[in-house]
């Protein structure tokens, strides 16, 4: 029998990685991971976490308009961006610290360094300049931004990574990309204070989104002061005295920052695939099966360096799942139907189960319940903000099978809206359900009347 270093060594220490090896190395195997960054990948360093406390200190101004409707002076309150920036990364440097003692307290080795594949059960740590065997290796590397090489002044942009460490907050930027990392860091700039542009080469933001959500959130984007340009791409960027020349199809705009947004790619570069036989998909993550398997026996992959769903909670339980199923002889494998999301755009958005487009496709005929309307907060002082909820139902078996929600808790409110849809409710069931009164969310409870179908706007 062949005797290796290590039973485990995983590469990536992001939300996957970490699941993955802390649960096997509780097993009583031996584990090692690899890390050539902090640990706490994309989520804990320079994702999900950071962004959201950057949205939480974005939202104060719009909160400031609105106590002034309740009654209260103004505060004359200002904001500072170093002084956030201190206290975001200590936080930051205080969550990577709990991911590497509950590595430690579970008995895996960290190893801080990039590492790469020599063959199906070598791995070469380059800082330490060494290999290692193990019985199986699992690649959790994540995924990275994408930025365009063929672009000419590319180089003078940032992604959302620098967009965490900017030395200043700039006057005006300009966003490229209508993804929910642009969109979600249009409104968080905007929030502070920041001049801003969000440009889009398609007909309209969220790609991927219920058309009504797309279009809703566009218009309350645009009512919050930022200006949304669809349709439209870079041809260039270039350096002014002044700041960054965006020479655009259509039009040039000038601002001090340039902010790509235009997606996240499958982080496989240099990691020596192609060394132990490891194929990829077509768009360039690795190809697993239902159990995270590569094509190679010893080897497996979790996470978004895989591309399924691109969610943290979703790395976390396919970890999970590999360790269930390789260390505890318990075959597991992750569920990706009804997996709830979340947009921390302002407004936010939660959804959870197919779009009406989606659902039509699988289902033919189905019945739509929307709702518009000012929430209760908004109506008190006048404002103009509007909120949306959307149901979509299986008409056959009257299953509802899409939840959208647009609005103050969004994200909260959809959580408990994907256990039932994953539990299988019926539209009768759900109705059968006593509001919550004066909430947002007892709206979802209250539509009674199908929606006819009427102009959309601008949707794709």
């Amino acid at each position: 029998m062949a005797s290796y270093d290590y039973d485990l060594f995983v590469i990536g220490a992001g939300s996957g990685g970490v699941r993955a090896a802390r649960l096997a190395a509780m097993s009583g195997a031996k584990v090692a991971v690899a890390e050539e960054d902090k640990v706490g990948g994309t989520c804990v360093i320079r994702g999900c976490v950071p962004k959201k406390f950057m949205v939480y200190a974005s939202e104060f101004a719009h909160q400031f308009k609105t106590a002034e409707g309740f009654g209260w002076s103004p505060s004359g309150s200002t904001f500072d961006w170093p002084t956030f920036l201190a206290a975001k990364d200590r936080e930051i440097a205080r969550l990577s610290g709990i991911y590497v003692t509950n590595l430690r307290n579970a008995g895996a080795d960290l190893v801080h360094s990039k590492a790469r594949l020599v063959d199906a059960h070598t791995v070469e740590v380059v800082a330490q300049e060494r290999t290692y065997t193990a019985e199986k290796i699992l690649i959790a590397t994540g995924g990275r931004p994408w930025v365009p090489d063929n672009l000419p002044g590319a180089e003078l942009a940032i992604s959302s990574d620098e967009a965490f460490h900017l030395p200043e907050l700039p006057k005006r930027i300009l966003i490229a990309g209508g993804g929910y990392i642009g969109v979600e860091f249009a409104g968080i700039f905007n929030g502070l204070g920041v001049e801003t542009t969000l440009v889009y080469r398609g007909p309209n933001i969220l790609r991927g989104f219920d058309d009504h959500v797309r279009a809703h959130v566009t218009e309350e984007m645009e009512k919050r002061g930022i200006k949304v340009i669809l349709g439209c791409q870079h041809k260039s960027i270039e350096k002014t005295p002044t700041g960054l020349l965006s020479r655009l199809t259509g039009s040039d705009i000038e601002t001090d920052v340039v902010m790509f947004a235009l997606g996240r790619e499958p982080y496989v570069k240099g990691l020596g695939l192609e060394s132990a036989g490891v194929k990829l998909a077509e768009n360039g993550a690795i190809a697993v099966d239902e159990y995270s398997r590569t094509n190679v026996e010893s080897i497996w992959a979790v996470g978004d360096v895989t591309s399924r769903i691109n969610l943290t909670p979703v790395a976390i339980r396919e970890g999970a799942a590999f360790a269930e199923t390789e260390f505890y002889g318990r075959p597991t494998k992750f569920d990706h139907e009804m997996v709830a999301s979340a947009v921390f755009s302002q407004p936010p958005i939660g959804s959870v189960g197919l779009t009406e487009a989606d659902a039509r496709h699988q289902y033919g005929k189905v019945d739509v319940y929307l709702s518009r309307f000012r929430p209760m907060k908004v109506t008190f002082y006048g404002g103009d903000e509007r909120a949306l909820i959307k149901l979509v139902v299986d008409k056959a078996s009257q299953k509802v099978v899409g939840c959208h929600v647009v609005g103050p808790d969004a994200p909260e409110i959809i959580q408990m809206a994907a256990i039932a849809m994953k539990m299988g409710v019926t539209k009768q069931q759900w109705d059968s359900t006593c509001a919550v009164h004066p909430t947002l969310a007892e709206e979802l409870v209250t539509m009674r009347e199908p929606y006819v179908p009427q102009e959309l706007g601008r949707v794709a």
